[in-house]
């Protein structure tokens, strides 16, 4: 029996009691992929987890394929093959959890098999984050036939949702540039200091491994190396879910994402204008206040500003501002590892919730 960390203990009483309690079993589908990897990593230095399957639900799912033969830098890390997709060997009865780094139309179809069953599922991909069902054919390119577990699916920015991805089965895990922008406006918006008429802008930079482990002519190194690229504008499917999260209107939002020459991480900078002429302090205190009991996001101040080398291989979502009091401007910029806090690492960070266990186990 899974033992589970009471919701009354300080954060260190939890910890020890974490590295003490019977680990839970968790699958991981969609092993091959770059999200897949970082699960992996992750979970086997986990004190409270122990990954009874690794699925790939397309590259490499042969049977007995060792986990080195897709990432050799996890040689030696796991025991436990990588075997095709087999939604019958998720049951119940070997399983507490299971982690879908799949493709949207491939979580969308198991994840109501796998709730089901009565086994939790942390979904890495869109396919239950936005609570509009008929949204899906034109972000994401597909008719979405699961409204009743929309509706129950929890969006699992930790930041924002603790209490309610506690108790959830499903758990929709963030996009990355999603991640990085509504926790960088969250404070100033719920605190109703921003003019959104004025409008916000955002600029986002993504390292490649953001497209995910495919084969594409735009993502050859020739094609990414030296070289800066905007794409997506007016279409980007993060953009609902962005809008959803911080109750925005879309004629006040313009996100447009950058595919930048690195392999990870992500940088957004974003441009709006207060309502009120606040005195910097205040504003400091802001984002303090709000982030003071959260593990993994960090405050920057004294005019310093977040890079994508003080996060990448992090579990870290980091937010630095600079403020013109003179004309109300406020330029924040927010960074993060786009396989890690924008991926993995929260999905990690949502199953300690779920499953009561601290919530930096596993990811410190």
């Amino acid at each position: 029996m899974l033992q589970r960390i009471s919701a009354t203990m300080t954060a260190d009483e939890a910890r020890a009691e974490t590295s003490a309690c019977v680990t839970a079993r968790v699958a991981v589908v969609g092993a091959t992929g770059y999200a897949g990897r970082e699960l992996i990593a992750l979970l086997a230095r986990h004190p409270a987890a122990q990954m009874i399957r690794l699925m790939s639900s397309g590259r490499d799912g042969k049977p007995g394929v060792r986990l080195e033969v897709p990432h050799p830098a996890l040689r030696g890390l796991s025991e436990v093959p990588v075997t095709p997709l087999r939604v019958e060997e998720l049951t119940p009865s070997t399983l507490d959890l299971v982690f879908l780094a799949t493709p949207h139309e491939v979580s969308h179809a198991i994840a109501p098999v796998l709730v089901g069953r009565g086994i939790r599922v942390v979904d890495l991909s869109g396919a239950f984050r936005l609570a509009d069902a008929g949204l899906y054919p034109d972000w994401y390119g597909f008719d979405h036939s699961q409204p009743q577990l929309i509706a129950e699916a929890v969006y699992g920015l930790p930041e924002l949702n603790t209490a309610a991805v506690r108790r959830a089965r499903l758990v929709a895990n963030p996009g990355c540039y999603a991640t990085s922008v509504i926790l960088a406006l969250a404070p100033v918006l719920r605190a109703g200091i921003v003019d959104a008429d004025a409008g916000i802008v955002c600029d986002s930079k993504s390292g490649a491994t953001g497209a995910g482990r495919t084969l594409r002519d735009d993502l050859l190194f020739s094609n990414v190396s030296e070289n800066c690229r905007a794409y997506g504008l007016f279409k980007h499917r993060h953009v609902p879910e962005i809008l959803q999260a911080l109750n925005v209107p879309a004629g006040a939002f313009t996100f447009t994402p950058h595919l930048v020459p690195v392999a990870r991480g992500i940088l957004s900078t974003i441009y709006l204008r207060l309502r009120l002429t606040l005195r910097p302090e205040d504003l400091a205190r802001t984002f303090h206040d709000f982030y003071a009991h959260a593990p993994f996001v960090r405050v920057y101040g004294d005019g310093q500003l977040p890079e994508i080398q003080s996060v990448a291989h992090s579990p870290y979502a980091d937010i630095g501002w600079e403020y013109d009091a003179s004309t109300r401007r406020l330029v924040i910029v927010s960074a993060l590892d786009n396989l890690g806090k924008g991926a993995a690492s929260q999905a990690i960070q949502n199953m300690n919730l779920m499953l009561n266990f601290a919530e930096d186990a596993g990811l410190r």
